[in-house]
């Protein structure tokens, strides 16, 4: 099998979790499709620098990574709220009462919930986490830790 071939059976295999991993950048279905689209040609371009083939999912979550964040980037942008719509943003008592664990992940810093996404969701081990996310290993053990403790303490305040 070539490698073009085994890069097309392992997108095919695992879209949906490249897709929801780009979500939790992007936050919107139509970037992460964006994201993900722009990723499979930059790495169909790239191909032949994998020197590893068994280290294709984490190459290719590095360049969704990359991908992700030059989209973002790009895509940057002042929003300006009418004062009727800074009506909604208000504070109407208690934030977390109804705070479900996808809400509280999604209220995470990018630079935790992509730890927490990788790990819980995608079943990465920490050393694939820090080449995906080009971060010392040390650097994401510290990042999970705080995440975990930032979601522990959302957690009991919204009992």
């Amino acid at each position: 099998m070539t490698r073009k071939e085994q890069f097309e059976v392992y997108i095919s295999e695992n879209i949906d979790s490249i897709y929801r991993f780009a979500y939790t950048f992007t936050k919107d279905q139509g970037d992460a499709e964006d994201v993900v689209n722009e990723s499979v040609i930059k790495a169909l371009k790239a191909l032949d620098s994998l020197k590893k083939p068994e280290y294709m999912g984490t190459w290719f979550y590095r360049i969704v990574v990359n991908t992700a964040m030059t989209y973002l980037k790009k895509r940057s942008r002042v929003v300006y709220l009418d004062p009727k719509d800074m009506e909604e943003l208000q504070d109407h008592g208690e934030p977390f009462a109804d705070l479900n664990f996808e809400e509280m992940i999604k209220r995470l810093d990018t630079k935790y919930k992509s730890i927490i996404v990788l790990r819980y969701f995608e079943g990465m081990g920490l050393s694939d986490i820090a080449y995906v996310l080009n971060e010392n290993l040390n650097t994401v053990k510290t990042r999970l830790y705080k995440a975990l403790q930032l979601l522990r303490n959302e957690m009991e305040g919204s009992l």
